[in-house]
């Protein structure tokens, strides 16, 4: 068991709207260690929304527990930035006067250098109304304000899907330095997988309500490997997606000790390879490396 303090951790965590009849995360336990930029994967309703707001205090949790740097989201909220989907900004107000806004309202943690490179990085208008900004230009406000607030935590909800790509390469090099420099906790979600597979080195993959995959990004793809051979026959490795191609037969597997290279051509596949495998075949074992698998949570703690 890692020993690392933990910025997020869930044990058991169950969240259902009203009456609606499958919840949309079920008994999902995991442990995200501080100072990771995780990956938060996965479908279109697969509840990462509902995890970040979780995380973020907006919402309670119908059965189970979560904790945010070792104590209850609500009490954590100091330390927390939250960019939401729907990137909630005062319109009438000026990007100068939400920054200025987000000074007053963080007094003593403010970094205003860090808020104005990040609104200002694409000669955004400091005069300029909220409400005239595009969809790409309020998320960068709405980041800024997460920066500038020197969070701990950084929960980032779909934070690069308004933005063009010289925009994304900008803000993306602004939260990895950041990281780098203050130890900050980041989680980023989005379904796309190739537009974090080079900037995170955490995974968190969820599918039908569940954790499918968490740890280290590079252990998870260690644990996997794509085999294709002449024989159908797998063992003694566990396989979480296979079919017939030309060269044989193929499959995407978790090792279960060392690879006959002999007997199998052997790759190492891409994580978006490794997501979509996962999706595809729920029936898969999950699979948590020692840093992911959490400790017994205090229920008063939740």
């Amino acid at each position: 068991m890692s020993k690392e303090p933990a910025a997020l951790q869930a044990r058991d965590l169950t969240m259902r709207y009203g009456r609606r009849r499958d919840p949309v995360l079920r008994d999902c336990s995991f442990r995200l260690p501080a100072g990771r930029i995780c990956a938060l994967i996965g479908p279109n309703g697969a509840g990462k929304s509902t995890l970040l707001a979780l995380a973020a205090g907006l919402l309670r949790p119908t059965r189970g527990t979560l904790r945010v740097l070792g104590t209850g989201p609500a009490a954590a909220r100091p330390r927390i930035g939250y960019v939401a989907q729907t990137r909630p900004l005062y319109p009438q107000l000026t990007v100068a006067a939400t920054l200025r806004l987000g000074a007053e309202l963080n007094p003593g943690r403010w970094d205003q250098e860090a808020a104005e490179r990040a609104a200002y990085g694409a000669d955004l208008d400091p005069a300029a109304r909220v409400r005239t900004l595009s969809g790409g230009e309020r998320t960068r406000v709405a980041l800024a304000l997460a920066l500038g607030k020197r969070a701990e935590v950084l929960l980032l909800d779909e934070p690069m899907a308004d933005l063009d790509p010289v925009a994304r390469h900008q803000l993306m090099g602004a939260l990895l330095a950041t990281a780098v420099e203050h130890g900050t906790s980041v989680v980023m979600s989005s379904h796309a997988v190739a537009e974090l597979e080079g900037s995170c080195d955490y995974l968190l993959l969820l599918g039908g309500g569940r954790v499918r995959l968490a740890g280290e990004s590079e252990d998870v793809l260690a644990a996997h490997a794509r085999l294709t051979g002449a024989s159908p026959d797998f063992a003694p490795h566990t396989v979480v997606e296979s079919g017939a191609t030309g060269r044989g037969h193929t499959a995407l597997v978790r090792r279960r000790g060392p690879v006959d290279t002999a007997a199998w051509h052997v790759e190492q596949p891409s994580l978006e390879e490794l997501v979509l495998a996962h999706l595809r075949n729920p029936g898969a074992p999950a699979l948590f490396t020692d840093s992911a698998s959490p400790a017994p949570i205090p229920e008063a703690v939740a």
